[in-house]
């Protein structure tokens, strides 16, 4: 079986959504390559989760960013990359509710906004091609 990276990515951004998303669970069928969300069948009730969807053997849980380490330790191995002298301040950031959000307001101040999207973003296809190979799927471009 062959995925499209782009689905693949796709369906982690919509499994790591907060609920702006859909906030939906994914899940690749492990025979066809099809990524069934949990609530499809709101819009499309012929699009509802397989009634076989708990079987390991044949789906597997589309990863969320959680899952592959990509929010705030992602957040730390930046800051101390690119930004170490703001450790500090970055820790008392994430102190308080609403953090990534003060913390991309703080990127943006010091114009790292750019820099950090483009670290995130690489760090994402990272661990998701990662987790691919891990887990015996095989990636299309």
């Amino acid at each position: 079986m062959v995925v499209k990276f782009i689905d693949l990515d796709m369906a982690l951004e919509i499994a790591s959504s907060d609920g702006s998303m859909g906030g939906s669970e994914a899940f690749l069928c492990r025979q066809t390559g099809k990524i069934h969300y949990s609530d499809s069948e709101l819009d499309n009730p012929e699009e509802a989760l397989p009634d076989d969807i708990g079987d390991t053997t044949k789906y597997i849980a589309i990863p969320t960013k959680r899952d592959l380490d990509l929010g705030t330790p992602l957040v730390f191995e930046f800051v101390r990359a690119f930004m170490p002298d703001d450790y500090d301040h970055v820790r008392s950031i994430f102190s308080r509710r609403g953090a990534y959000g003060q913390f991309k307001n703080f990127l943006a101040r010091e114009r790292m906004l750019d820099r950090w999207h483009d670290f995130e973003s690489k760090a994402q296809e990272r661990a998701l091609r990662e987790w691919c190979a891990d887990n015996g799927i095989e990636v299309e471009d």
